[in-house]
């Protein structure tokens, strides 16, 4: 009975997941999101790893999943908050989620995996590996994330003002340089 748990969150954050994507209100997508990353924190509760659920929930749930709603809520005008999809392609992501899926459940079935995989650390000594042993792993996927963030800024920022000039709007007056006074 006690995987019968671990299968019925594992379903459920599929189903999550599935949603994240297919939805078009991006308030919703955003709230599916937040859905999974609580499932998330429940198998780490269910596989014995309290602290990996604590800290999914206070970091992914209370922080990132928040500040995305805010983002979208103040970014986005309520009456055009759905994302404009058009992609035709959907029988591609299908096979290459499957192809994914394949390759990801042949590399675990071909894993020798360890009788227990409970966690022996306690925080203290987490703390001390992530800021000691793997810190310039732990600084690269922080510069990582910076760049996605600066990145995301860039990508947003670019299509706002293709919007604004499309919809012919208040844009910021063209400057002409090289041009004299006698032209």
């Amino acid at each position: 009975m006690s995987n019968a748990w671990f299968w019925l969150l594992a379903a459920a954050l599929c189903v999550s997941a599935v949603m994240v994507v297919r939805s078009r209100d991006l308030v919703r997508a955003v709230l599916w999101l937040a859905l999974g990353l609580l499932l998330t924190a429940g198998l780490y509760a269910y596989l014995d790893a309290p602290f990996l659920a604590g800290v999914q929930v206070l970091t992914y749930v209370g922080g990132v999943a928040t500040l995305m709603v805010f983002g979208v809520m103040v970014t986005r005008r309520h009456t055009s908050a759905s994302a404009e999809a058009s992609n035709d392609s959907n029988a591609v992501g299908v096979l290459a989620a499957l192809g994914v899926f394949a390759l990801l459940a042949t590399a675990i079935l071909k894993t020798d995996l360890p009788e227990s995989s409970v966690p022996t650390q306690t925080t203290a000594e987490l703390g001390r590996a992530l800021l000691d042993t793997y810190l310039l792993a732990f600084e690269a996927v922080s510069l990582l994330l910076l760049a996605a963030i600066v990145g995301a800024v860039v990508i947003a920022r670019r299509r706002d003002v293709e919007t604004r000039e499309t919809r012919g709007s208040a844009t910021l007056p063209s400057i002409q340089v090289g041009r004299t006074e006698a032209e």
